[in-house]
């Protein structure tokens, strides 16, 4: 978890990503049963971070 904040803290950029993919999978997610907004906004964050470290 600090590798994770320390992370963020170094790159602006990633947060600010993070941030715009939680909100659209949030918004996405809301007329899909079973997900919700909560699993959407964790998903599109987690989207972000991951395309972020792929490359």
């Amino acid at each position: 978890m600090a590798d994770f904040k320390s992370e963020l803290q170094s790159d602006p950029k990633l947060g600010k990503s993070m941030a715009k993919w939680a909100a659209l999978g949030a918004v996405v997610a809301i007329p899909v049963p079973f997900v919700g907004p909560i699993i959407g906004a964790a998903a599109g964050a987690g989207y972000a971070y991951f395309k972020r470290n792929k490359s």
